[in-house]
This record gives structure tokens, C-alpha cells and sequence, in this order.
């Protein structure tokens, strides 16, 4: 009788909990090769786009190289196919990837949108300075960071350069092995005595984030100041053509130094900086190039400008999407600003964004209940915001059971979870500005370990569970 109660007692459990297992555990028979494979181009990415713009160029690339034509060669009104594969490219920094489906566009789209821009350090508009015989550079950071963790860490420096006659000029240094690299400099621990006294905020101040460049003087004039300064002037001059103005004209960005790396002994992890939010640019970029014949338009957006608030004309909060629905509508013979209305209220999103892993050694900040885990599938978050979700989206009850549905059907392996305790802190997606439009919309994504440093940690199943995830949401 005792056997046969706890037989009936672990049947209920079964068909009524929700058990937590390692999705390691429960791939498919061969599956684990599929996301150790998934992960080598997704490292690749992470390796070679480390800006927006390089991010937005590696998409365009691979769009192109799936067919995928540009919505401007596209006359309007000429219509488009079932099928027919498209992009839309916006000041270099954001692009719309879609395949025209077999319902009216009237009835909706179903849209994968994720940002391409991640925490750095910036250049500010007149960096170099000479003192206490160094070249420097003076740096404003960008989005939310731990400013310590990007101190006498190798740096590489991207960007571009608007040259006072007009050219445009690509600069990477530090990424190469013949490269020179850049730091931060720190405070040696035999005379930080008075600065360990201070919290981690006020430790070291965003004025404090300077660089080293160099530290040759100019040969040849005894008589001239700022030698150094000059010198590192000229070489820049040499190889780039800049002057000392063109520093202002440039977009200039520090980032971590070398490739994506396996993490751990069993290379189950993706160690790498950016993968917040790049992590779900890659896969949702994956899951849209090889879509075949969707029923609704499938759609996948890369913003700029998330980590600051989404602002500016290439954020989320812009009026791209706006735009390029409607450039969309022209061609599909909805041309009609109503009928854009239409199509955005019709439509289902979702916003591909990382969340927070619970970390072993800071279980305290989570609620063990409702927190993520790497390795257990990619996460589905019905609401970010802070506090008492303030700024969150919130997702409808209904949404939230279309979006379970497709995930079990498609045998997508996916937790739930929050980013962390209620009180915490908290954080903000490009997901209110999706549904500032109409759409209905829900985070998903991967979880992390160190979210915004320089060095982010994934979990390979869950990156390609985010691939299928997308995949499956877009195919709908």
C-alpha cells in the first residue's frame, strides 16, 4: 500500500509540478553536437563585432550572402512574394531583417527585436592630454558598469573617424596580435590604503577612467611642451590622417582586447564581452536567415543605444520601426498610415534580451523560486522593469500562453525567471518600446553570469535554445 501511494504521490508530481533539470540533460538524442557547433560561429561573431556598427555590418553580410535583398532596390508598389527576403539598414548602427509571409500583412507580423550596443568605455570629444610624462586618453563610459572592473584590463579601440576633408576612416587597434593594446590604469594595493576604505561607487569616479597611450617624446626641439603628446599627435596623423579636431567628429570606443573563448573545462561556456546583448542578435539573426515561407511576415530588429535608455534616432524608442512598416506597406499594397496601425496592433514580439543567471557565490541576491540558471533553456521573462515593475512591459496572460505553447510544441527547452530580488535593483528592455507601438511582447533570452562586465558568461545550450526559441516563434 505505501508502494503504491508513493507511486501515485510521484505520478502527481509529474503531471502537475514543474521540475527544474539542466537542459544538458534533456537535449535530443546527437543534440549536443548541434550546440557545440551553433556556439563556433557564435563565438566568431562575438569576436569580430564588438561595436554596433561592426555588428550591424557582420548581419548585413550574412543577410546578403542568404539572399536577402535591400527594401530600397524594391520599387513600391511592385509587391512582394511570399518568401521574399528583405533588410532595411538605418545610419549604420541598426537593421530589419524580414521574409515576406503568405497572409496579408494587415494581419500582422511576428518580430524578434534585440540591441547591438553593450557597456564600453568612450573617447570624449578631446581625449589626449601629456602629464607626468604619459600620453593619455580621457574616456566617458557607456551604460551601466562596474567602473573597477575596467581598470588594467587590455583594451582594444574601435570606432570611426569623420577626417576634416571628408573621408571616413575605420580604426582597430589592439585586436591583432602585433597590436599595441591600451589600459586603465590602477592604484597599486601598497598605497590604496585610503581608497579600499571607500565603497566600490565612489573607489574610482568616471573622471578617473583615464588611458595610457604612450609615453615617446617627440625627438628633436628641446624647447616644445607636451612632447609626448605631440608624438602620439603625429603618429595618429601618419597612419589616419587625423588632426587633433578630428577627434571630435569621431565615434571612438574601448572595448576588452581578444577573441571569444570556451569557458570551463568541458567548454560548456561562452566566456566573451558583449554578450549582453549580442548573444540574442546572433541567434535571432540565425533563426531568420534560415526561415523558410513563414505565414506571417517574420521580422528581426537590431537597435542601437539600449544600454542608455533606448534614446536617440537609433534606439528602439526612435520611429524606425515606424518608418520601415510602412517603406514595407508600400510594396505589399498596404500603403495607408491606418493601415500601419493596423499591422502593428495585429502584430506578436518578442524582445531578445539576456537576464540574470544566479551566481553561486551571490545566491542572496536572487529569489531561488523564480531566478534563472545556466544550462536549464533559455529564459522567458513575462515582465523586467525595477522595483514594483516600474518601466517594465508586462506581458499579457494570453501572450504568455501563446509563447509556452510554441515553445513546448517546438520542443524548445526554456525556464522561466526574474532579474533577481525585488528590491535589488532592476533593469529595462527595449520590450515597453515595442509595445509603445501595440504589439504585444515578452522578453526572452539567454541567462548570464557577470552581466556587464568585461568578460560575460553563457551557457552554450542556452544560446542555441534562444536560436530555437526565435526560430520557432518566427515560423508561427
Amino acid at each position: 500500500m505505501a508502494e503504491r501511494e508513493e507511486s501515485r504521490g510521484k505520478k502527481l508530481q509529474k503531471e502537475l509540478g514543474l521540475p527544474r533539470k539542466s537542459a544538458w540533460e534533456r537535449l535530443e538524442p546527437g543534440a549536443r553536437e548541434k550546440v557545440f557547433a551553433f556556439a563556433e560561429g557564435y563565438k566568431g561573431f562575438l569576436s569580430r563585432a564588438k561595436t554596433e556598427r561592426e555588428a550591424i555590418r557582420a548581419a548585413l553580410e550574412a543577410a546578403r550572402g542568404r539572399g536577402f535583398i535591400s527594401l530600397n532596390d524594391i520599387p513600391s508598389g511592385r509587391g512582394l512574394d511570399p518568401g521574399s527576403r528583405f533588410f532595411l539598414t538605418w545610419r549604420d548602427k541598426v537593421m530589419l531583417l524580414g521574409i515576406a509571409g503568405t497572409a496579408p500583412l494587415e494581419e500582422g507580423i511576428r518580430l524578434v527585436g534585440a540591441h547591438v550596443d553593450a557597456p564600453r568605455l568612450d573617447l570624449k570629444p578631446m581625449p589626449l592630454y601629456e602629464k607626468d610624462g604619459l600620453a593619455m586618453f580621457k574616456t566617458h563610459y557607456y551604460g551601466g558598469i562596474k567602473k573597477y572592473q575596467w581598470t588594467a584590463l587590455p583594451l582594444a579601440l574601435h570606432g570611426v573617424i569623420m577626417l576634416r576633408d571628408g573621408r571616413r576612416v575605420e580604426v582597430v587597434i589592439g585586436e591583432d596580435a602585433g597590436d599595441p593594446i591600451f589600459s586603465v590604469s590602477d592604484l597599486l594595493p601598497h598605497l590604496a590604503k585610503e581608497q579600499m576604505k571607500k565603497n566600490m561607487e565612489e573607489a574610482l569616479s568616471g573622471d578617473d577612467l583615464n588611458l595610457v597611450v604612450g609615453s615617446l617624446p617627440f625627438e628633436g626641439e628641446e624647447e616644445l611642451k607636451d612632447k609626448i603628446r605631440l608624438a602620439i599627435l603625429q603618429l595618429l596623423n601618419q597612419r589616419y590622417g587625423l588632426v587633433e579636431e578630428d577627434f571630435i567628429t569621431a565615434e571612438l570606443e574601448l572595448v576588452p582586447a581578444g577573441p571569444a573563448r570556451d569557458l570551463g573545462l568541458d567548454r560548456s561556456l561562452v566566456g566573451a564581452y558583449g554578450q549582453d546583448d549580442r548573444v540574442c542578435a546572433y541567434t535571432a539573426l540565425q533563426a531568420v536567415l534560415e526561415l523558410e515561407n513563414p505565414g506571417h511576415t517574420a521580422m528581426v530588429l537590431l537597435v542601437d543605444k539600449e544600454e542608455i535608455g533606448s534614446t536617440g534616432n537609433t534606439g528602439a524608442h526612435s520611429r524606425f520601426l515606424e518608418y520601415a512598416l510602412t517603406e514595407l506597406a508600400a510594396r505589399m499594397g498596404s500603403a495607408s498610415i491606418v493601415n500601419v496601425g493596423r499591422i502593428m496592433a495585429n502584430s506578436q514580439a518578442i524582445s531578445a534580451d539576456v537576464t540574470a543567471g544566479v551566481d553561486p557565490t551571490y545566491e542572496n541576491y536572487f529569489d531561488m523560486y523564480n531566478a534563472s540558471f545556466l544550462g536549464y533553456g533559455v529564459v522567458l521573462n513575462k515582465y523586467s522593469g525595477s522595483r514594483g515593475k516600474y518601466d517594465a512591459n508586462d506581458a499579457s496572460a494570453e501572450f504568455m500562453g501563446r509563447l509556452r505553447d510554441i515553445f513546448n510544441h517546438n520542443r524548445v527547452i526554456w525556464q522561466s525567471g526574474e532579474l533577481g530580488k525585488v528590491d535589488a535593483g532592476g533593469g529595462g528592455t527595449i520590450a515597453k518600446f515595442l509595445a509603445y507601438f501595440g504589439l504585444d511582447v515578452a522578453d526572452c533570452g539567454p541567462a548570464l553570469l557577470s552581466m556587464h562586465a568585461p568578460l560575460e558568461i553563457a551557457s552554450k545550450v542556452d544560446i542555441y535554445m534562444a536560436y530555437r526559441a526565435y526560430g520557432a516563434f518566427l515560423a508561427s
